[in-house]
């Protein structure tokens, strides 16, 4: 058995408003360090993590080799092109995984898929997505629901007030069999289907029961600058509680 880390760094970041226009929102720094970066080390740290596939904007590819190469992250064996949808992209890398598994005469491969600008994780939850996976045949990071939610109609009448109790977030990873996922991905696009928004919203719509376990509430997707700041802070509280001896 084997377990892959597919890391998806396709976007381009428009919603992040950079100086440097043209850079991923992957590729901006923090204290020093690329997000892409903080994001992959913690499958590189990982030990039961085998290998990690990138897909990365096809323009910045030597760009992020360089970056391997700095941070000595030789887990990843492969680096691919991201496609015109997140879904395409995901793809992409799903069967760059697959070439792994066959290169390495890997067995029962698990890959975990993981948004590049998703840094704020931990080993743990990691490895927790792994053994969610062999118990359940599937995993979905969750976060745990801080405010009331409501399903509203066209015309923001209101539908549906769930209890927050049993109310989640979908993060990520999202962690799957790689042959369960790859053959979802595969009858979605001899469907014609090429926009699912993530990977358990496909997985789902084609009958797989899913598994969910809560992640760190900390586990926020870089989009926007309001959530690189909360991201500085939060990495400021993690170096605190070192200094400290603190427990995070």
């Amino acid at each position: 058995m084997s377990n892959i880390g597919v890391i998806f760094a396709g976007g381009v970041g428009r919603r992040m408003h950079t100086k440097e226009k043209k850079k991923p929102k992957q590729f901006l720094e923090i204290w020093g360090k690329p997000i892409i970066v903080r994001t992959i080390e913690y499958f590189q740290e990982n030990p039961e993590i085998d290998a990690v596939v990138v897909v990365c904007v096809k323009d910045w590819i030597p760009y992020f080799e360089k970056l391997q190469y700095q941070y000595r992250l030789d887990k990843v064996k492969k680096v691919v092109p991201g496609g015109e949808t997140g879904q395409l992209s995901i793809y992409a890398g799903l069967c760059a995984a697959e070439e792994l598994t066959q290169e390495n005469d890997f067995d029962d491969t698990i890959v975990l898929i993981h948004d590049g600008v998703r840094p704020l994780i931990t080993s743990k939850l990691l490895s927790e997505n792994i053994e969610a996976v062999k118990k359940y045949g599937n995993c979905i990071t969750s976060g745990l629901v801080q405010e009331t939610i409501v399903e509203i109609s066209d015309d923001n009448d209101v539908l549906l007030v769930p209890d927050r109790k049993h109310s989640r977030v979908a993060k990520a990873p999202q962690s799957f069999f790689l042959e369960d996922v790859l053959a979802a991905h595969r009858k979605a696009l001899s469907e014609g289907i090429t926009d699912f928004i993530d990977t358990c919203t496909m997985m789902q719509h084609y009958g797989y029961r899913l598994h969910m376990i809560d992640g760190p509430h900390e586990n926020i997707k870089i989009t926007t600058p309001e959530d690189y700041y909360i991201m500085q802070g939060i990495l400021q509280a993690r170096e605190n509680a070192q200094i400290y001896g603190l427990d995070e």
